[in-house]
Formats: C-alpha cells, structure tokens, sequence
C-alpha cells in the first residue's frame, strides 16, 4: 500500500509539475515582443501584384510610436527612404505605400496594396517613427522579404533600350554610366507585357528571366543579370522568361587595350552597439593590373542611414538605437583608371542595443 501511495504521489506532483510548465509556457508565448516586428504579412509570404493585403505590427516594448511608414522595395533596390524625408535632398525617397495611425484596425496597420507592377522578391520596410518630446525623435524599423506574382500571363518580353544596341565610338559612349570600355558591367532594362495590361520590369533573374550571348568573347553574361564587355565585335543577346523570348543585336567598339576587371572586397561582416561609429572597409579590393580605383558604397537593405565618405575606400556611419538586434546590409562597387567594373561585393553590419 505504501508503494501504491508514493507512487500516487509522484504522477500528482509530475502532473502539478507540467502544469506549471505549460502555465510559464503560455505566459511567455503571449508576452508581446521585445521588438518592433511585422506580423503580416509574413516572412516568405506569398502575395499577388496589385492585391490588398493586412498589415499588422507588433510595437514590442517601443513606447512613443506616432505612426508607421510602409514602403516597398525590389530585393536588391539602393533606392530606401530617408530618416527625415524633408532633409532628402539630392536623394530618391521611395513612396509611402501606407501610413498606420493609432486609432487604425488593427493598430498602425491596416490594407496594404502590393505594387501592380511588382514581381519577384520584393523588400516590406515598416519604419516605426517615436517622439518623445520636441528633443527626442527616432525611428525603428523592421523589414520583411515576401514573393510577389502577377494573376496575369506574360505576352511579349523586350530588351527597353536603342535596337541595334552599339557600344563604344561607333555609338552611345557613356550610355551606361561612364564611358564604355572593356570590362564595363552593365544592366539593361527588360520589360514584359502582361495579360492585365501592365508593363512590368523584369531584368532581374529573380523575376524568371535568363540571358544568354551568342559571343561572350563580346558581351560576357554574369550572374544577377548583370552583363561586361569583354572584347570588340558583334554578338546577340538573348532573354527570356516564362517561354517568351527577346533577341537584341549589340555591336562594341571600344578601346582594346587588354584590361582586367577589378575585384570589390567589402569586408566581413560586423556586429558593433548603437550610437558607435562604423566604418566600412574597401581596402581588400584589388586591380589586377594594380591601378587606383574609384569606390562606391550604398546601402541595399535596412531603413536609411547617413554615410559618409561614400566614394571612399572607407565609408562610416553612425550606428542607430535599436531595440533589438538589426541588420543592415551595404553594396560595394569599384571601378579601375580605364573605366572596368567589378561585380558588387556585400556586407551586413548587425546593429545590437
């Protein structure tokens, strides 16, 4: 009978236990989060070009929050909005898709459209603006990458630029950027019609698009949709996405003189407190040939920072208050004396409290 009782009494505490646990359990899930977080749509959601979506947020233990911005952002875009948009000048400020307001359902969220003309993987930035009196005003942000696809066929694909495409003396010597020239990286713009009557901008393999040239001793195909002049003469681009395809003749004409493309070295990737400088190191980028290069630093990811020096080997900024842990991601591009490019080099600096 002893037996039988200590044993009664061992599954009554175990039972009492696991309630306990279960009770700690549910009081952490529903505790809000620590941080400012977009709840809808989720990460990787997948959503429809032109349809309206909730938007919801999580302000986590941000207090002061007035309203919210929401812009939309293609995945690799540099163009981000300003902290301050008034002081935006010289700057491309990105549309506000949605202002969320306190007294919205839910709160400070509410319909979202997604762009009619978006495709692909595209970047929610949600920046929270905070005031706490006249002398104190922030901003937090979070940002989420969704999947946006059109409800509507493709019908045509075109290369949306001069057809025959010439490059060099013979034609558009500074079309691209600066003057072309052996090693030059470019993009063309690619657009499609679609069954919905909008014309979208495809040029991104992330869309569905592949190119693809008959001469790559001409034109050179590199990943990202990204394409570099690599000798004279003539060759044929080709795209193509969802079954439709595109051909544009290009003609080159430029200096032959042998050139090797510079490498874009941006660092590793840091982890650094709130209110510290960062600086942003090029030094590791390098020319085969060992000619000077000329940098330029933008920002592809995270809610827009002031930098500095950004034409440098170096470029800064100071990092924000946080809330919690955010990542900001910086693109690198160098350029050698006669006119080569590099593939974009990337880092992320994680800012923590």
């Amino acid at each position: 009978m002893k037996g039988d009782t200590s044993k009664v009494k061992r599954e009554t505490w175990a039972r009492i236990f696991g309630l306990f646990v279960l009770a700690a359990c549910l009081v952490l899930t529903s505790r809000p989060a620590l941080a400012f977080k977009i709840l809808e749509p989720a990460e990787g959601a997948k959503l429809r070009s032109g349809a309206t979506v909730a938007t919801h947020v999580d302000l986590g233990k941000d207090s002061g929050i007035v309203q919210v911005r929401y812009y939309w952002y293609g995945e690799q875009d540099d163009r981000l909005v300003e902290q301050d948009d008034a002081t935006a000048t010289g700057s491309i400020v990105a549309p506000v898709a949605l202002i969320g307001l306190s007294d919205h359902r839910p709160p400070f969220g509410g319909p979202l459209l997604v762009p009619k003309d978006g495709i692909g993987p595209m970047r929610l930035l949600a920046v929270a603006d905070i005031s706490r009196g006249r002398l104190e005003k922030r901003s937090i942000f979070d940002e989420i990458l969704v999947q946006v696809e059109p409800h509507a066929a493709l019908t045509s694909i075109e290369f949306e630029t001069d057809k025959p495409l010439q490059l060099g003396r013979a034609g558009q010597s500074s079309a691209f950027g600066h003057v072309d020239s052996l090693g030059k990286v470019f993009e063309l713009p690619v657009v499609g019609e679609f069954t919905d009557g909008v014309t979208r901008r495809i040029s991104s393999p992330a869309s569905g698009t592949a190119y693809q040239s008959s001469n790559q001793q001409v034109i050179k195909v590199l990943p990202g949709g990204l394409l570099q002049i690599a000798g004279n003469g003539k060759t044929t681009l080709t795209v193509t996405n969802r079954g439709k395809q595109a051909e544009l003749h290009v003609e080159v004409n430029v200096n032959d003189e042998p050139n090797q493309p510079p490498v874009a070295d941006a660092g590793t990737n840091q982890t650094v407190k709130a209110g510290t400088k960062v600086k942003l190191s090029g030094l590791k980028s390098r020319d085969v040939e060992g000619e000077a290069l000329y940098y330029s630093w933008s920002q592809v990811r995270g809610s827009k920072l002031a930098m500095l020096d950004v034409n440098s080997s170096e470029a800064s900024f100071l990092a924000p208050i946080v809330s919690e842990k955010r990542t900001y991601r910086f693109k690198l591009r160098v350029t050698d004396k006669k006119g080569a490019d590099s593939v974009p080099a990337f880092v992320d600096v994680t800012v923590e409290p």
